[in-house]
């Protein structure tokens, strides 16, 4: 609603969207886990060519899929496999890990519209389980067992990116970013780092709008 009066020469204000890939070290399973991303952001110009950009994804998720029989047993998870009524039972067990991600980020940006960007990345974990996930003779099931105690809360790591602003009156901005945490994610397990790599769509809010509301002032000044 208020997009025009947050655009101006020196902030951008907006959504930010895309995907991300993310996996744990520590675990047995190297399969990465992709997930839906939704949050705002504010790019603060500085001096010349930088900017600080700081937001929130408030809807972003991390963690592995198709956990292996070792990592559940890592994880102290219950397992679901086996002959239920004389029906063998088989699925996938994934770990979900739900987060708000806040990156704090220097961007340098270039002529060409190109631009990197460097600087740490928290995380506020609120809830986390392990997903077991099966379609036995078109019948699908679904069971979650929460196991946010075992994790923790926070999560600190650096993000490093690159994008470009497309050259349009809108002003939106793609670009893909990669993320390693240092603190473990599992209290009990070492070693056990979130990384992710993710893909964003940037959309100003109001941007459009207040360039031309500029323009016209521009114009009746003359």
């Amino acid at each position: 609603l208020l997009g025009d009066k947050l655009n101006s020469d020196g902030l951008e204000f907006g959504l930010e969207t895309g995907i991300n890939v993310s996996s744990l070290s520590g675990l047995e399973t190297r399969k990465p886990l992709t997930n839906f991303n939704l949050g705002f952001y504010f790019d603060i110009r500085l001096k010349d060519k930088w900017s600080l950009y700081k937001g929130c994804l408030v809807k972003s998720n991390a963690g592995a899929k198709k956990l292996t029989d070792n990592d559940l047993d890592v994880l102290e998870a219950t397992k679901y496999d086996g002959e239920i009524d004389g029906v063998l039972v088989e699925g996938d067990y994934n770990q979900e890990l739900k987060y708000f991600m806040v990156p704090i980020l220097l961007k340098y940006n270039f002529d060409n519209n190109l631009y990197v960007e460097l600087g740490p990345q928290a995380g506020l974990m609120y809830k986390s389980y392990v997903e077991f996930n099966s379609d036995i003779e078109g019948r699908e099931a679904t069971v979650k067992e929460f196991n946010t105690d075992d994790l923790n809360t926070l999560d600190v790591g650096a993000t490093i990116g690159v994008g470009y602003k497309l050259p349009t009156e809108k002003g939106w901005t793609i670009g893909i970013r990669y993320y390693y945490g240092f603190l473990d994610v599992y209290k009990y397990v070492p070693n056990s780092n979130n990384q992710g790599v993710f893909a964003k769509l940037n959309i100003p809010v109001g941007a459009g709008k207040a360039k031309a509301k500029a323009k016209a002032e521009a114009e009746a000044a003359q």
